[in-house]
């Protein structure tokens, strides 16, 4: 499966979960909503994700598996999907970034790069 240039934008929007979090027990939780548009002519399904997850000790965690949040959605043409998720680190900053496995009308896969983004509790970073 290659990574070639797609019609398929992402957005992502983060959030420190306070009061989910324990700052003593190093545990930091985060949710994050990403926006999936697709600005081509052909519907696009995703298949599956691969994140890569980096605290601030440069510890580096991996989740594999098909679609997202237990749904592999069809992206029709100039539409968009959204979905929440959320993930625990053991610093009050880190980094994720991945990539989703698509596949178009025609059965062709492709990776579409999910941009690195940052994950941090309010005020930590100046």
């Amino acid at each position: 499966m290659s990574q070639v240039e797609s019609p398929i934008k992402i957005k992502v929007d983060t959030h420190y979960l306070e009061q989910q979090s324990d700052v003593a027990e190093s545990k930091y939780l985060f949710s994050y909503t990403i926006t999936i548009i697709n600005l081509g002519d052909k519907n696009v399904t995703l298949k599956d994700r691969h994140w890569i997850i980096t605290d601030a000790n440069g510890k580096e965690s991996e989740v594999k598996g098909p679609g997202v949040v237990g749904e592999t959605p069809t992206i029709t043409p100039n539409t968009a999907y959204q979905y929440s998720s959320g993930t625990v680190m053991e610093t009050p900053v880190g980094f994720m970034r991945g990539f989703y496995g698509m596949e178009d009308d025609k059965g062709q896969r492709f990776l579409v790069t999910i941009p690195t983004f940052r994950l941090a509790v309010p005020g930590i970073l100046q």
